[in-house]
């Protein structure tokens, strides 16, 4: 592995860490308001390791949704993974299966955006170094800084309120993505959808509004078909 590409990874993705770093004390905070201990919350966030999802898992967690909402909401947050894993897959086609699999776990929206831009812009680049070095930086940060989170939750009186820490990330990550028309639609008909159905059976507001704004954004970035022949 090239030392050189791994540390430039790791150069690369230290400016995105001081957005990470209050995420995952979020995600630890939210683990502790949910019930979870520090073991518990580490192994989640060390298994899952996913922090949109893992934030909207915690809150079902929280309000005892069946664990079968808890899972398909969070697969549902994550179906982007699947067009990540497709677009970078050619670059890791000649390793091995297990170094893929490690891989895989660690793909990030940070880990798949950096990387994707340094292969394009230097083919010579040592692609698992650089890749390691930008999603296993971020791996630790996340694990550290959700177990401080934990600690810190804990720790904290609950008249302070910090269980709106979880939907105060999820206006700051929603805000900046409606940057054009589909992710706007997609982010008001699903916000819109989730506080309707906040008072449906089993917690299912959230996977009902994850579900609708992704079908919404679709239908909304298809280009309109205008019948040439037509002549009104």
């Amino acid at each position: 592995m090239n030392r050189a590409d791994f540390r430039r990874g790791v150069r690369d993705v230290a400016p995105l860490l001081l957005g990470v770093a209050p995420f995952g004390l979020v995600a630890g905070i939210a683990a502790a308001n949910a019930g979870l201990d520090l073991t518990q919350a580490v192994g989640m966030s060390v298994i899952v390791f996913a922090g949109a999802s893992q934030l909207a898992a915690l809150d079902l967690v929280g309000r005892d949704a069946p664990l079968s909402v808890v899972v398909l909401t969070a697969v549902v947050i994550n179906l982007r993974m699947l067009m990540y894993s497709a677009s970078i897959a050619p670059h890791f086609r000649t390793f091995a299966g297990r170094v893929k699999a490690g891989l895989a776990y660690l793909l990030t929206d940070q880990a798949y955006a950096l990387s994707i831009a340094s292969y394009r812009a230097e083919e010579s680049v040592d692609r698992v170094a650089y890749y390691l070095g930008v999603a296993a930086t971020l791996w630790v940060v996340w694990q550290l800084t959700t177990a401080a989170g934990v600690l810190l939750g804990t720790g904290v009186p609950d008249a302070w309120g910090l269980e709106f820490a979880v939907p105060l990330v999820f206006l700051a990550l929603l805000v900046p993505a409606m940057e054009d028309g589909p992710t706007t639609v997609a982010g008001l008909a699903g916000g819109t959808i989730a506080v309707v159905g906040a008072g449906l059976p089993l917690n299912l507001g959230l996977l009902v509004g994850a579900s609708v704004g992704i079908v919404a954004g679709l239908l909304a970035e298809r280009p309109l078909e205008v019948d040439a022949t037509d002549g009104h």
